[in-house]
């Protein structure tokens, strides 16, 4: 496997297509703070094309709304950074692909952009699958630099999508 990312995301990246591919599901991605990156650890594994179906990276809200479907009113009232827009992302990515399962990150990776109420390292991940509710978290990873809240990023998604596999996911507070 290759150096691009760390040996612990690239397991984990691993044992979710593993999963997906088991249960023949076909995920995409929606991707804001973390620039695609998510998409890119997951083509690091060899045979990934067997479940990713494709990534967006929408980094400007303009992108948001204009490939995911985003409401932006929705972002002009709660701002991107939200569990509400990263619902929105998420259900839009779904929407928009041949897919079961769509996840989405928006966050402020720093190392400016944070305010009191969202400061640096405020991540939203959601997950949206056919036929379930949506699952949401909400991560403060703090301001411990932009490439390591963005790598952090990738954690928990990896971790939100596994979570969003496991029979009654949507019964239990994943924040």
């Amino acid at each position: 496997m290759s150096n691009l990312f760390l040996p612990e995301l690239l397991h984990g990246a691993e044992a979710l297509l593993s999963d997906l591919q088991q249960r023949s599901l076909r995920l995409v991605t929606a991707e804001s703070c973390t620039g695609g990156l998510l998409a890119g650890l997951l083509t690091e594994i060899p045979g990934a094309s067997a479940t990713l179906e494709r990534g967006f990276v929408t980094y400007s809200n303009a992108a948001k709304t204009s490939l995911l479907g985003v409401d932006a009113r929705l972002i002009e009232r709660l701002g991107a950074v939200s569990e509400e827009v990263a619902c929105a992302m998420a259900e839009g990515a779904l929407a928009h692909a041949p897919v079961e399962i769509a996840v989405a990150v928006t966050g402020i990776a720093g190392p400016d952009g944070g305010t009191a109420d969202k400061p640096v390292g405020l991540v939203y991940l959601a997950v949206a699958t056919k036929g379930a509710d949506t699952l949401a978290r909400e991560c403060r990873f703090g301001n411990i630099g932009r490439s390591e809240i963005r790598l952090a990023s990738l954690r928990e998604a990896v971790s939100l999508v596994r979570a969003a596999l496991t029979p009654g996911a949507a019964d239990r507070t994943l924040r």
